[in-house]
């Protein structure tokens, strides 16, 4: 899967986006330090150890670079920058029952307008599954020759 390349300086509006998910009863905010476990907890579950590892340094910044999703209080999906390089948006997901609502439009945003304030004009996808998504969301370009990218000679997790 290739990197992107997100021109910041252009993304939609994040307030708006908020809003709509808050009137379908969904919240996007960032993580609590003192929610650590249960994020990790949902992570392992839904999508596995290497990306509940991967988010781990998030909670090592200032601000903390992790967004979450919140449905009825229960964690439905997350969006992670500054996790695994600097500079780059992920690892990012959302529960497979509540796909398809924006949920992962509205965490994309918000992590890249967190990455926008950080002082960066443009952000990094790193090994961009929906490329088609990212494209139409946030105007988001593939790099030319950027696989495999940075994920690379992984140790095998069997």
């Amino acid at each position: 899967m290739p990197d992107m390349l997100v021109p910041l300086l252009k993304l939609p509006a994040l307030e708006p986006i908020l809003q709509e998910m808050r009137a379908q009863g969904i919240v996007i905010r960032r993580a609590h330090s003192f929610e650590i476990t249960l994020v990790r907890a949902f992570i392992l579950s839904e999508f596995g150890d290497g990306w509940a590892d991967e988010i781990t340094p998030c909670y090592n910044r200032q601000p903390i670079t992790l967004y979450i999703a919140l449905k009825a209080g229960e964690l439905v999906g997350f969006g992670a920058y500054e996790a695994t390089r600097r500079n780059f948006f992920g690892p990012t997901g959302v529960a497979k029952a509540e796909r398809g609502q924006g949920i992962g439009k509205a965490l994309l945003v918000a992590c890249l307008q967190g990455m926008l304030e950080m002082g960066y004009a443009y952000g990094v996808i790193g090994g961009a599954g929906p490329v088609a998504f990212y494209e139409k969301t946030v105007g988001a370009a593939v790099i030319p020759d950027s696989v495999p990218g940075i994920y690379t000679d992984m140790i095998r997790r069997d």
